[in-house]
């Protein structure tokens, strides 16, 4: 089977903790996240759906994601030079949010739309960068 390109317009998200909250006497936890899985998980299951010849993958994963983070301001040079990079501006993305929190949640929201559980992963290339452009995530997914 051929590898599965995936490419999601927007920034990044990160994997968040689940929040804890006292209801009375019990402790209830709850997700803030829900609203993003979502759109994402439809988004991902939208692609799946175009491919006719695919079908959720039984074996071993190898993933490449590329995040393309937006820059800050401050990596811009102001007055007339307002929409030049400086030269200083770093190519890679050192800064929150982590890499790992990143691929937790791609990887989650791939979960019996590409794969059968993300435990099937077992070979992982992942890079997070600044994008000059439009943000985005870029997943390469291939059944080794």
């Amino acid at each position: 089977m051929r590898p599965l390109h995936i490419r999601i317009a927007g920034k990044p998200i990160a994997k968040k903790r689940p929040k804890f909250a006292r209801r009375g006497k019990f402790v209830t936890a709850y997700n803030e996240q829900e609203t993003e899985e979502g759109k994402v998980i439809l988004f991902i299951r939208d692609v799946v759906r175009m491919r006719s010849d695919f079908q959720v993958m039984t074996g071993p994963v190898k993933l490449k994601a590329t995040f393309f983070l937006p820059r800050p301001k401050s990596h811009y040079g102001t007055g007339r030079n307002s929409g030049l990079l400086k030269e200083s501006a770093p190519f890679h993305h050192t800064s929150k949010p982590d890499l790992d929190n990143l691929l937790k949640f791609y990887k989650d929201c791939c979960n019996e739309i590409v794969w059968r559980d993300d435990s099937q992963v077992n070979s992982i290339f992942a890079e997070k960068m600044y994008s000059d452009t439009e943000p985005s995530t870029y997943l390469e997914i291939e059944e080794v």
